[in-house]
């Protein structure tokens, strides 16, 4: 019996279906990762800029804690090319 259950799980249609499920799967996973590294860039280049509080509820105790997250950004003058300049 478990012979013949191996045996119509390896039709070509069914790896092809299965490929298929794998496929979409994958595409999920890249679109949820881009969302993912759009946000992340995004808070990076705010916290850069200014400083961020973030408050997180702690799920047990229900404190809620602050955190606060301070960027320094490097300020550019004019760039020298050459130094003999």
């Amino acid at each position: 019996m478990s012979k013949q259950s191996k045996d119509t799980h390896n039709k070509p249609t069914d790896l092809k279906m299965e490929t298929e499920q794998i496929s979409k799967r994958l595409a999920m996973l890249d679109h949820r990762l881009d969302n993912m590294d759009s946000v992340i860039t995004s808070l990076v280049e705010r916290v850069m800029g200014k400083p961020l509080t973030m408050e997180v509820t702690c799920p047990k105790c229900g404190e809620v804690v602050q955190i606060n997250i301070m960027g320094s950004t490097r300020l550019h003058g004019k760039e020298k090319i050459g130094m003999g300049d």
